[in-house]
């Protein structure tokens, strides 16, 4: 048997020692260690987070809630008033979003009931962020060695989750020449015999592009055919600058809709990343079988932090259209000053608060690129190659903060671009 040169192998599982560490996450850690008993003053944009606090009467939930003695464990698919409120966000037709506050009613119905087709009881379940809800998403419905599709440039989470299920990840890349708009016939062109989940997500981290209806009923039509089932990360979904787009089960003809498993949180919509709330809504068999195994997880979500989602959901939504429009606001200086940059570009993000920066011009890997922007001008970006081969040549900056940090922070990213195009 040919020794391995690995010091874990044989104390650490070959699929944990496969999973490389994340890339963004090391940018974190070497800028630790570089303000680590230091004066410097780094502008971090690599984190993908808002700069602005919890809204105060989701807050004063949780602390009610904990006050009242609701410190217990709950249900392993969360509490059920929660569920009933995302199950409602999911209602067809609804409008109840951070855009409006009406409630559209049932046009067979007497009074303002809104028509569930979700049902909160049995397709609905919390999770701890929706970084769980895909995990369990992705070993409740792909066998080892199954295929699951994930476009790119994507978050990286789910291609590290498919290979801990034993499942093999299929990176299909995004046409960068077209801005990595998503195109549905790469997408289906993927998709095979041995295919057991698409994942899409939109709007997309990291280019903030949106899959349009099309795209989408063309992957759900051909995942279902297959007997895929499309994972759909809207964790960003409400942090859209124009129309907030439809869900991907609202796109899904009846037939379809048992092939499609939609992931939310309330971590980005309600600048709640520390809460840990998300939740998964799918069909009952499968949502059973994720409840089933969260038991040898988290059990269930902290009990006062799903009071704090259910706030949220629920109350008054000002805070997060302020919160909308000032990342609207970033938005626009950011594009002003990468246009005002010779040699880079991005694509014109529709969602998120992340822009997607082509350095193809500079010299090196786009970790070289990042490492340098950190050890010489004091910013934190995230390198492209975090987010899958179809990210590589790419730098990712979160505009989820300050103005003035914003600033600070395009400043020095110019003063890099700019010498170093003049070495070359």
């Amino acid at each position: 048997m040919e020794e391995s040169s690995d010091p874990t192998a044989g104390r650490i599982s070959e699929r944990v020692r496969a999973i490389e560490p994340q890339q963004i996450r090391v940018l974190f850690d070497l800028a630790a260690e570089a303000e680590a008993g230091s004066d410097r003053d780094l502008v971090h944009m690599e984190l993908g987070e808002p700069d602005f606090d919890t809204p105060e009467h989701v807050v004063e939930a949780a602390s009610e809630a904990a006050r009242a003695g609701r410190t217990n464990y709950t249900p392993n698919a969360g509490i059920p008033e929660l569920r009933g409120a995302i199950a409602d966000r999911h209602a067809e037709g609804s409008e109840q979003s951070v855009d409006s506050s009406t409630e559209r009613e049932r046009p067979d119905a007497p009074g303002p009931e809104r028509e569930r087709l979700v049902d909160p009881d049995t397709e609905v379940v919390v999770t701890t962020g929706g970084v769980e809800a895909i995990y369990l998403a992705l070993l409740a419905a792909a066998d080892p060695g199954e295929e699951v599709v994930v476009p790119t440039p994507a978050w990286p989470n789910p291609i590290s989750g498919a290979r801990l299920a034993g499942a093999d990840p299929v990176e299909v890349p995004m046409p960068a020449e077209r801005g990595f708009e998503p195109d549905p016939d790469r997408i289906v062109d993927a998709i095979g015999p041995d295919t057991a989940v698409v994942t899409l997500t939109s709007p997309s981290n990291p280019t903030g592009r949106v899959v349009s209806p099309d795209a989408v009923q063309r992957v759900v039509a051909a995942a279902a055919d297959h007997d895929a089932y499309v994972l759909a990360d809207e964790v960003y979904r409400e942090l859209t600058y124009g129309e907030t787009p439809p869900r991907v089960a609202d796109l899904a003809d009846p037939g379809e809709r048992e092939w499609v498993l939609s992931v939310g949180s309330v971590s980005k919509t309600y600048a709640m990343t520390g809460w840990r709330v998300g939740w998964l809504v799918g069909p009952a068999d499968v949502c059973g079988q994720v409840t089933k195994i969260r038991e040898s997880t988290t059990s269930c979500v902290n009990t006062p932090a799903q009071y704090a989602a259910l706030a949220a959901l629920t109350g008054p939504q000002a805070p997060v259209q302020e919160m909308k429009a000032a990342f609207g606001e970033r938005r626009e200086y950011v594009l002003d000053r990468i246009d005002a940059i010779p040699g880079v570009s991005c694509p014109r993000p529709e969602g998120t608060f992340y822009v997607f920066v082509d350095v193809s011009a500079l010299d090196g890997p786009s970790m070289d690129v990042a490492k340098r922007l950190l050890a010489d001008y004091d910013l934190v970006a995230a390198p492209g190659s975090a987010f899958g081969a179809g990210g590589e040549g790419y730098l990712r900056f979160s505009f989820a903060n300050s103005p003035d940090r914003l600033e600070a922070g395009f400043d020095r990213f110019e003063a890099m671009v700019r010498a170093e195009l003049d070495e070359g």
